[in-house]
């Protein structure tokens, strides 16, 4: 008979926590580092720590019913002839076929296309699931240049290079072999079934004055068609912008640590990179700083998942936001009609971070053709759209009671922030005061 133990004695190490322990455990045990997606878990400022001040007395709300409120936004009006306009600030990120079944690429498209706004290829190049229902699509051009080819990049309605991501600036992901199925590996001119890591920097340039000559070669490519997007993972903002800017981006997208991924080391994920919120700051002082603001567009992505967060980082000056992981859980992903099976991998509905295995029950994070055939591409994309409605609405509710006719007229001074750190990072007001921290008085 086991003797059962006190336990309200013990006192919890804040160093060398449970989840610590079990880590050192499994590192011991297995001799190499964890790998996972999903983002960082670790709590980090968030727009959460950002109020909007309604308006009452000074500033005048507008009546929701009677009064409109636009929500549309441009893209590429800097250089391209055929700027991108979509009709909510709300975008979807690149998620490559490959991390995705051939489904999940299909409903992103559908739902994105049910609300006039765009989805992104990812690494891994275009299926013709993706561009047949995709109305706007964002081609990436990534580091590891799989599935890369010119008669894709003239087939897209706009250009991302990918220079960095959020979860992993400075380092590439992983597809391991299991989800390298023939089709991927037909497109990615892989072999089928073995482990593959992505480039964590482009093979044909140094720096900033290479990446400007690649910028010229895809605008001859596709006759400066189409915008150019630069992406990067937030880490030194303010100067990684700029340098984009240089370059001759059209669009400048900035994702903070928060961005999920496909899979990368857990210790890149929670311990490389700077939140979304001071990233977006960076990003907007960075585009003034040079004069260039709203002429060279900003997406800041990373953590976005409800209107409140997309109309506190447009307050910020961004244009647009971009989604990724809340647009899979939307599709069904995390779902608990699928609690048993979770269960069976040994985790739980709404938990689930090991898209890397290509086990997932709802059939979107997976390459096996019977995971992938429960998800319907058509009611997935319903739900995608139905959440993308869901978050505009939202968006301008929050507009509207700041007494805006357009979403992207919110500003800095619309809010405060809650704590400290936050009223530091974002450069807004502590509520109450007039003070931000660091910054030598009024704002």
């Amino acid at each position: 008979m086991t003797k059962k133990i006190d336990q309200s004695w013990l006192l919890e190490s804040s160093t060398f926590s449970r989840p610590v322990i079990r880590e050192i455990q499994r590192a011991a045990r297995e001799g190499i580092y964890d790998i996972r997606g999903f983002g960082a878990k670790r709590t980090v400022p968030t727009f959460d720590d950002l109020l909007f001040l309604g308006a009452s007395m000074s500033r005048y709300p507008l009546e929701g019913y009677r009064e409109k409120c636009e929500t549309s936004v441009t893209l590429g009006t800097r250089f391209a002839k055929k700027p991108i306009t979509i009709s909510t600030p709300i975008t979807i990120a690149g998620m490559s076929f490959g991390a995705l079944s051939a489904q999940a690429k299909e409903a992103l498209g559908r739902g994105a296309s049910e609300v006039g706004t765009s989805t992104t290829t990812g690494d891994g190049g275009m299926t013709p699931e993706e561009r047949g229902h995709s109305k706007l699509l964002v081609y990436q051009y990534l580091p590891s240049r799989y599935g890369m080819n010119p008669d894709d990049l003239r087939k897209a309605d706009a250009i991302e290079v990918v220079v960095g991501q959020g979860a992993k600036p400075g380092g590439g992901g992983m597809l391991l072999g299991q989800k390298i199925s023939d089709r991927v590996a037909e497109m990615r001119n892989l072999p089928k079934g073995i482990d593959q890591r992505s480039a964590c920097r482009h093979p044909d340039w140094t720096g900033p004055d290479d990446l400007e000559i690649k910028i010229q070669e895809l605008r001859e490519i596709t006759d400066w068609q189409v915008p150019i997007y630069i992406k990067v993972g937030a880490t030194r903002t303010f100067f990684d912008v700029q340098l984009a800017v240089k370059a001759g981006a059209d669009v400048v997208v900035v994702d903070g640590m928060q961005g999920g991924t496909a899979a990368t080391q857990d210790v890149f994920i929670e311990h490389v990179g700077i939140p979304t919120l001071p990233a977006t700051r960076m990003a907007v002082e960075a585009l003034k700083d040079l004069g260039m603001h709203r002429e060279v567009q900003l997406i800041v992505s990373g953590g976005i998942r409800s209107g409140a967060d997309v109309a506190k980082a447009l307050a910020m000056g961004a244009d647009a936001v971009s989604i990724g992981t809340a647009a899979l859980i939307a599709m069904g992903d995390n779902g608990p009609e699928h609690e048993e099976a979770y269960n069976e991998l040994g985790t739980s509905a709404g938990y689930y971070d090991d898209y890397q295995d290509g086990k997932d029950p709802s059939g979107i994070s997976t390459q096996d053709p019977d995971l992938g055939s429960r998800l319907d591409p058509e009611l997935a994309g319903r739900r995608v759209a139905n959440y993308l409605r869901c978050l505009t609405l939202e968006t301008q509710t929050l507009a509207r009671a700041a007494g805006k006719s357009n979403v992207r007229n919110l500003e800095p001074e619309d809010m405060v922030a809650l704590t400290v750190e936050a009223s530091a990072m974002a450069k807004i007001p502590l509520a109450g005061t007039d003070w931000i921290p660091g910054a030598g008085g009024k704002y």
